[in-house]
């Protein structure tokens, strides 16, 4: 699965590990976040994240 990187903070979404304390469990990839979901680190919209190359 891709990973895809914050253009705000450089944080990075691996779906390996996804983001349980925002309850987005591991294996759950980018494009099946919820689309409310938000950077853990500085809280932009998903919007705001690129695929990594």
């Amino acid at each position: 699965m891709k990973q895809y990187r914050c253009n705000v903070c450089g944080y990075t979404y691996d779906p390996a590990k996804g983001d349980p304390n925002n309850g987005v469990q591991p294996g759950t990839s980018f494009e099946s976040i919820s689309a409310d979901w938000a950077c853990p680190l500085c809280g932009v919209d998903k919007e705001e994240f690129v695929e990594e190359k």
